[in-house]
């Protein structure tokens, strides 16, 4: 593993910390599927983790009723807590598990900005942008992470980088 070294306008996952950190985020996100616009909000938190791209997390209130539907699997961050996860639930087709969410009392004092707010894996969804950059998913399928131009790696999450 070599680190990328960041340009201009640029910051290297290798500079996040441990534990992560969550910040606000202005950009505008659009999230889109089916032809069907699921949120557009510019009510971002975004988690910031060694190695990892971020994660953002949205105002649960940024979704139209009946998007979201509590699915079963839980799974636990030693940072947050306990995640429930969602489907979304759109004209014709359901998404499941695709987003998850920490419910208030799960939520760590630690994390009090991620309170009520919902995380999306990218890679199921036709579309998300920010600020009009298309985002590409996070390799693998465990993390949620969002990678844009602004960001350099290596990411961990594809084959080989499980140890990092």
């Amino acid at each position: 593993m070599r680190r990328e070294e960041p340009g201009p306008g640029q910051e290297s996952v290798w500079d996040y910390p441990r534990p992560p950190r969550a910040e606000r985020d202005g950009r505008r996100c659009v999230i889109t599927h089916a032809g069907t616009v699921v949120v557009d909000t510019d009510d971002l938190v975004r988690v910031l983790e060694t190695s990892h791209p971020p994660t953002f997390y949205l105002s649960r209130t940024a979704f139209p009723d009946g998007v979201l539907r509590p699915a079963d699997r839980r799974t636990v961050c030693e940072w947050k807590g306990t995640a429930r996860y969602v489907d979304v639930v759109l004209p014709g087709v359901t998404l499941d598990g695709i987003g998850w969410w920490y419910p208030e009392g799960d939520v760590s004092a630690t994390y009090p900005e991620l309170a009520d707010r919902v995380s999306l894996y990218p890679a199921p969804f036709d579309e998300i942008t920010l600020d009009g950059e298309r985002v590409v998913p996070q390799p693998g399928g465990f993390y949620g992470g969002w990678i844009t131009g602004d960001v350099v790696g290596p990411f961990k999450g594809g084959p080989g980088t499980w140890g990092w």
